[in-house]
């Protein structure tokens, strides 16, 4: 099964690489498969940082056009979605020092059927565990918290956590680290509070 999700990325980054070298050559609408795989973790990014789904897609929208404008500057040669990220992340920023606000959390509520007691209650804790873990997440200082969702939610290295936030290797792990850390003494806190 991982063996297919390789493929399948795989498969996804070499049409990313073809359609950035379309657009190159000037086809802009092939700009659209480069939307279409990465509109959903920019989306998340701006909603993480605005609280607003209306502020969400502009930033979203926003962050595509720079990168659309930008593209000549892209490293062939890297992944595309730690440069997207960076320029997504500047986007942010810019937004969040324009408002003067500091980042929002945003919860989803998904709705599942639930079969027996015991599937039902196997569901509620992870469910919890999840939401006092997104919670502790959001509470990080934004410099951890991005560094551990790119990490961790989307799967980078750390190499190219660097490049997205514009550290070095070094800083990179650094965040990661302490931000692992931050995590760690957080939800140990929550449940000696619970006991």
């Amino acid at each position: 099964m991982h063996r297919n999700k390789d493929v399948t990325s795989n498969d996804a980054e070499h049409q990313e690489r073809d359609a950035i070298r379309a657009v190159l050559s000037g086809n802009a609408n092939a700009y659209r498969v480069i939307v279409d795989r990465h509109q959903r973790p920019i989306y998340n990014l701006m909603l993480r940082m605005s609280g607003s789904e209306a502020e969400a897609l502009d930033l979203s929208q926003e962050a595509f056009i720079k990168a659309y404008q930008n593209i000549n500057k892209f490293n062939g040669s890297a992944r595309f979605f730690p440069w997207l990220y960076s320029i997504s992340m500047n986007v942010a920023r810019d937004y969040l020092r324009r408002k003067k606000t500091a980042p929002v959390s945003y919860e989803e509520d998904p709705e599942e059927e639930v079969g027996d007691y015991a599937e039902e209650s196997e569901k509620m804790c992870q469910r919890l565990d999840a939401a006092r873990l997104s919670a502790a997440v959001l509470k990080l200082p934004e410099d951890y918290r991005e560094a551990v969702m790119l990490r961790y939610h989307h799967e980078l290295s750390l190499q190219e956590v660097a490049d997205a936030l514009g550290l070095t290797l070094s800083g990179a792990k650094m965040r990661v680290s302490r931000g692992l850390g931050r995590l760690r003494l957080m939800l140990r806190e929550q449940n000696h509070a619970i006991r």
